[in-house]
């Protein structure tokens, strides 16, 4: 029996969501549940050992509302050790070069602190931007999506992701 996955995100204009279900349809079929963070129990994180948390930066760094409010009432009650997490997010890295993908980052570095193993690191080649919460020694903490500016670099984006999170996930 291969494992499952639990992809967790908040979406707000539907970019995020629609690439959460790229990653479900890449990763195959019966493999990747979504939850909708403004639906989500603390109790759905339990039955994954392997998760996807996938957030949009908003406004100035921020996050999402739906993440903003899970992240402040109960992310801090979840264990996460023993899970293996992978992160993406969308943003735009031209309008707000200088928090780039910082969502991603905020909820990496919770997340980690509370036992979270890290995979899916990308590189920050071929985008343009200044700044960060989302880098960890020059690498993003997982995979940056722009639609904004480079949405047509999305779909090799996520097939090389989730080739890289098979192997690191152990599918």
């Amino acid at each position: 029996m291969s494992k499952k996955i639990g992809l967790f995100y908040g979406s707000t204009t539907g970019k995020t969501e629609a690439v959460a279900e790229m990653i479900r349809d890449e990763l195959g079929d019966g493999i990747v549940t979504l939850y909708e963070i403004s639906q989500v129990e603390t109790a759905d994180f339990d039955e994954y050992e392997c998760l996807i948390i996938a957030c949009p930066t908003w406004d100035i760094g921020e996050l999402q509302s739906d993440w903003d409010g899970f992240y402040q009432d109960e992310l801090e009650s979840i264990d996460f050790s023993g899970k293996t997490v992978a992160y993406f997010g969308t943003g735009d890295q031209i309008g707000y070069s200088d928090n780039f993908q910082d969502a991603m980052g905020i909820l990496e570095e919770a997340i980690s602190g509370k036992g979270g193993k890290t995979v899916g690191y990308t590189s920050t080649e071929g985008y343009d931007f200044d700044n960060s919460k989302a880098l960890r020694d020059g690498k993003f903490v997982g995979l940056a999506i722009d639609e904004d500016n480079q949405s047509d670099l999305t779909g090799e984006r996520v097939k090389d992701w989730v080739a890289q999170l098979k192997t690191e996930f152990g599918l």
